[in-house]
C-alpha cells in the first residue's frame, strides 16, 4: 500500500515538474468586423510569419460581437467597424481605454452581379422595379447596415424600397445574397467589393455622415496575451500591413489614432 501511493506520489510530482516547465506560448483570438475578412485572411499569416504567434479569427457582425465580448467570450483583441462599440466596451472597463485605436475608415457600394445586366449608378437608381430585392446588413447590429439605411434615407428612397429589403447578420452575408442571386442588388464595402467579381460603384461618403465608418480596435481587458495583442495592431498599422488594407479600399489615418 505504502509503495503504491509512492508511485502515486511520483507520478503527481513529475506532472507537475512537466506542466511548470510547459512553455505559455501566445496564441491570440481577434474578433473581427466582416469588412476585415479579405484583409485579415492576408494579414494574419504575414503576421504569424514574423512573430511565431497563431491568429484565430472571429469574423461577424460588430454589434453581435461587442455582445459576445460583453458576455466573456474568450477573446483578445476587437477590431470594430465602428468605434462606437469600442468606446462603449472601454467605458465599461471591457476594453483596455489605453489600447484604443483608429485603424481605417470603411467605404459603401452598391454591388451587382456582372451577369445581371443591372448597372446602378447611383442610389436613385434601386427605386427601379428591376431590383425587387435589397439586401443590406442588419442595421440593428452592422454599421454597415447602418451607413446603408442612412444613404437610402438621405437619397429620398427608404420609403420607396423599405418593403424590398432583405438583411444580412453582417456585410459578408450580405454580399453573398448578391453573389449567389438571391437579390438582385446589395449595399456592402467596398473592401469586400474589390476582391469580388461583381459590378459596384462607390457611394458618396456625404450620403452617411451620421454613419462614417469610422474603425477602432482595442485589447479586451480580459487577454492572457496583452503585449501579443499590441503587437498585432501594430503590424496592421505598420509597413506590412498598411499596403494590405489600402489594397482593399481602406482610408487610412496617416499614423495609428485614439478615437
Amino acid at each position: 500500500m505504502a509503495r503504491g501511493w509512492c508511485v502515486f506520489l511520483m507520478t503527481i510530482l513529475l506532472l507537475s515538474s512537466c506542466n511548470a516547465e510547459q512553455p505559455d506560448t501566445a496564441s491570440l483570438t481577434i474578433a473581427a468586423a466582416a469588412d476585415l475578412m479579405p484583409a485579415f485572411n492576408e494579414i494574419g499569416p504575414l503576421f504569424t510569419a514574423q512573430t511565431g504567434i497563431p491568429v484565430v479569427f472571429n469574423f461577424g457582425s460588430t454589434g453581435q460581437l461587442a455582445q459576445q465580448i460583453e458576455r466573456g467570450a474568450p477573446v483578445d483583441l476587437f477590431y470594430a467597424a465602428n468605434r462606437s462599440f469600442i468606446e462603449d466596451l472601454a467605458a465599461q472597463q471591457i476594453v483596455d481605454p489605453s489600447s484604443l485605436t483608429v485603424y481605417a475608415q470603411g467605404r459603401i457600394t452598391i454591388w451587382t452581379r456582372t451577369d445581371s445586366g443591372l448597372r446602378p449608378q447611383q442610389m436613385s437608381d434601386l427605386i427601379d422595379p428591376a431590383y425587387q430585392r435589397i439586401a443590406i446588413a442588419n442595421p440593428e447590429h452592422a454599421p454597415y447596415g447602418q451607413a446603408a439605411r442612412e444613404a437610402l434615407e438621405r437619397s429620398g428612397i427608404w420609403a420607396e424600397v423599405q418593403d424590398r429589403l432583405v438583411f444580412g447578420e453582417n456585410v459578408a452575408q450580405t454580399l453573398t445574397f448578391a453573389d449567389t442571386g438571391n437579390v438582385e442588388v446589395a449595399i456592402v464595402a467596398l473592401s469586400l467589393s474589390v476582391q469580388s467579381n461583381g459590378y459596384w460603384v462607390l457611394i458618396p461618403t456625404e450620403l452617411h455622415p451620421d454613419h462614417p465608418l469610422i474603425q477602432a480596435a482595442g485589447i479586451v481587458r480580459s487577454s492572457r496575451y496583452p503585449a501579443a495583442a499590441r503587437q498585432f495592431m501594430e503590424f496592421v498599422n505598420g509597413p506590412q500591413g498598411r499596403p494590405v488594407m489600402e489594397k482593399y479600399g481602406f482610408v487610412l489615418p496617416a499614423t495609428s489614432q485614439t478615437p
